[in-house]
């Protein structure tokens, strides 16, 4: 999937965060919720997007996971 075709970002909307495409429905938002064990059904309800965005919002955290090394040291916050 190319998330790119169901993400964008505007400097108008939402300080340009990057939201779905067509809402203010920011990428955070629906990251956020999946984090917290919503189901797609659940998101998909609650704000009006389809299941397709939500599986770009995956698509970009994988990118974003793979594109970025942090150094993790077990114990140090």
């Amino acid at each position: 999937m190319n998330w790119q075709e169901r993400l964008s970002s505007d400097p108008g909307i939402c300080h340009g965060r990057l939201c779905v495409t067509g809402t203010r429905v920011m990428v955070s938002v629906i990251l956020d919720n999946l984090a917290a064990g919503e189901s797609f059904e659940a998101i998909m309800t609650g704000y009006a997007v389809e299941r397709e965005d939500i599986e770009a919002c995956l698509h970009y955290a994988a990118d974003q996971a793979r594109d970025r090394v942090l150094a993790f040291i077990p114990g140090v916050a």
